[in-house]
């Protein structure tokens, strides 16, 4: 088939990215690919697995997306966070050192 050229720029799976920077204080980048379109939820939950918040809950575009987390209201400590989207899902871990 005919590629395009947008088709060049846009990611070949679904990927979550370790945050930037890790440790953080008190705030830090996430990013993440989306290799289609989709209903994006990115959730960060603390070390025993209680939901702390919801950072992305909507639509969004295939491609590479980043978010910001403010953790400026948090403890110290090693928290997670989870992205799903269509048949995708990935955990990775971070800290908050202030």
């Amino acid at each position: 088939g005919v590629v395009s050229v947008e088709d060049d720029f846009l990611p070949f799976e679904y990927g979550l990215e370790q945050n930037y920077p890790n440790p953080f204080n008190p705030s830090t980048s996430i990013k993440y690919s989306l290799k289609e379109p989709g209903l994006v939820k990115i959730k960060v939950y603390n070390i025993v697995g209680q939901e702390v918040l919801t950072l992305v809950n909507n639509f969004q575009q295939a491609g590479k997306h980043d978010v910001k987390f403010d953790a400026s209201a948090l403890a110290s400590g090693i928290y997670m966070y989870q992205i799903n989207v269509n048949d995708f899902s990935s955990v990775k871990k971070m800290m908050l050192l202030k």
